[in-house]
């Protein structure tokens, strides 16, 4: 069982296991998908992680059942979603060979962070990805996803799991769409406790995104170390360099 989960959308999907250096860390985001997909099946889990960090930046999308179904049978001795499964390739390969570790990665992460933010053009994503962000209201599913979440806090809470809320930024010409500020205002009146947040800390200029909604990869390194830092003190451990 891993010491932290993730849980969250294709905005956390970036955020790949080698990056991090924090040990016993597994994400459960799916491209996508809803964070409540990855949160129920930790939630049905004989044993649970020390920590679950939910993301809440996309919770208009339903629970994949089936899914959470197939991977909370009762007969399985561990969940087999807790290895990086994220398509049925890559789980081929997984069982194939071990996908490697932050410490095996760790040069050629330091010479990427070393270079300059992208300058990658993404004006033709843009206009694309905001015209579909501002045609959706997601009220009534971030609603019916935040009294879930709630519901699975307190479960998560009884058995000794710490869950915590966070939020990945979207580049500047998305954070003003409808169905943004609509989603993170109703999380922000729904979650004032900022003791249920975790609280990363990067530089915002040195992010980019590929399409205006997703880091790239640079960028995912960046808020990768930022949540290491984070996660550091609650759970005891210095996350070295």
């Amino acid at each position: 069982m891993p010491d932290v989960v993730i849980v969250g959308s294709s905005v956390s999907f970036r955020l790949n296991e080698e990056y991090f250096a924090t040990p016993s860390l597994r994400n459960l985001a799916i491209a996508g998908g809803s964070p409540l997909t990855g949160l129920e099946i930790v939630a049905n889990g004989k044993r649970l992680p020390k920590v679950v960090l939910v993301e809440a930046d996309v919770l208009s999308r339903s629970t994949d059942a089936a899914l959470v179904e197939k991977y909370s049978r009762s007969d399985r001795a561990e969940p087999m979603f807790f290895r990086p499964i994220r398509t049925a390739v890559l789980a081929y390969e997984n069982w194939r060979h071990a996908p490697l570790n932050h410490t095996q990665v760790s040069l050629a992460l330091n010479q990427l962070l070393k270079q300059p933010p992208s300058d990658f053009d993404n004006h033709m994503y843009v206009g694309r990805a905001r015209q579909q962000l501002d045609a959706e209201d997601p009220t009534v599913a971030t609603r019916a996803s935040i009294k879930r979440i709630k519901e699975l806090m307190l479960s998560l809470d009884r058995r000794g799991a710490r869950m915590l809320l966070f939020e990945l930024p979207y580049s500047a010409s998305i954070e003003d769409t409808q169905s943004v500020k609509i989603t993170r205002e109703i999380v922000d009146s729904e979650f004032p406790d900022r003791d249920r947040w975790l609280r990363i800390d990067y530089t915002r200029s040195e992010l980019r995104w590929a399409d205006s909604v997703h880091l790239d990869e640079r960028s995912a390194v960046i808020v990768s170390q930022s949540i290491d830092r984070a996660l550091s003190p609650l759970l005891g451990q210095a996350i070295g360099r």
